[in-house]
């Protein structure tokens, strides 16, 4: 395994609920309508639909920064998975926590009636607007991914399997459901590439200590043994975007565009960034989605 690939397991698909969280739900945001797998949020009454899906650990606040600004023009709905945020799991606890979600996703979004929504998601959320693009195309009207691959466990090599992966998603499983939360908040960096700023790092740290250890470690488990690679040509939705971190060397260029090799994604790498780019690159990131969203 490269250096970089090491690096992006332990920093991404490591447990990451081991630290106490401080950070809240992104503050302008109404009460929750709840599903059995998600809670969703609401911000902004006029314009096309935005929906957003933070990663694995991740609350809703990960999108803090562009909400309020997105609300300006679009209606934006803030997805948090249940036991993400500190909240009830509810039926996370249970194998088919990346199933459920989009499930959950498409029942709102038809509930609701919602028309063909802008779905975009961060790491574990970039898998699930995958999955929304592949699996339900009717309840998709654009996808962006953000730091995520189609088939995680790529980061271990190219030739990853899912079979190859099993047994050491099966130990990371254990060890996060296995890990208590601690006590005291992080005030020190932890290091790790989350992000490049040491706030950024202590940012994500806490708020993954906020994340429920038994939904943590099945949805590692899931993230790191699905493979979606398979349907990322049923992604009819325009825009497919992917923006990925390019860190400090050129492994992730040849990664991600190994992993989405074939596929209809148009890759959009941000320099000078790690994991969390909303944090590290916020006007890159800003543009970004600005273009993205042009014309909806």
């Amino acid at each position: 395994m490269n250096r970089f690939a090491l690096n992006f397991a332990v920093a991404v698909l490591a447990p990451i609920a081991l630290l106490h969280p401080t950070s809240a739900s992104c503050q302008t945001a109404p009460a929750e309508e709840r599903l059995a797998h998600i809670s969703v949020t609401t911000m902004g009454s006029s314009g096309s639909a935005v929906m957003l899906i933070p990663g694995l650990a991740s609350p809703r606040a990960v999108w803090d920064g562009v909400a309020s600004e997105l609300a300006k023009t679009h209606r934006v709905y803030l997805v948090q998975v249940n036991g993400f945020g500190g909240d009830a799991p509810g039926e996370n606890v249970k194998p088919g926590v990346l199933d459920g979600i989009a499930a959950d996703l498409n029942s709102y979004i038809a509930k609701h009636k919602i028309e063909k929504p802008a779905i975009i998601g961060h790491s574990m959320g970039g898998l699930l607007a995958m999955m929304m693009g592949a699996r339900y195309p009717a309840a998709t009207g654009s996808v962006m991914v953000v730091d995520a691959l189609p088939f995680f466990s790529l980061i271990y090599g190219p030739t990853a399997t899912v079979d190859a992966a099993r047994p050491f998603a099966e130990q990371a499983r254990a060890q996060t459901i296995a890990t208590p939360q601690p006590t005291a908040p992080v005030t020190a960096d932890p290091g790790g590439i989350w992000s490049i700023k040491a706030e950024g790092r202590i940012k994500v740290a806490n708020w993954g200590a906020k994340a429920a250890p038994a939904v943590t470690g099945q949805a590692l488990y899931e993230v790191m043994t699905t493979d979606l690679r398979p349907e990322l040509a049923k992604i009819t939705a325009k825009p497919f975007t992917v923006l990925y971190a390019t860190g400090a060397g050129p492994q992730p260029k040849v990664i991600w565009e190994g992993g989405y090799a074939g596929s209809p994604a148009k890759l959009v790498p941000i320099a000078d960034s790690w994991h969390f780019i909303m944090l590290d690159q916020p006007t890159a990131f800003a543009d970004a989605l600005k273009e993205f969203l042009a014309g909806r």
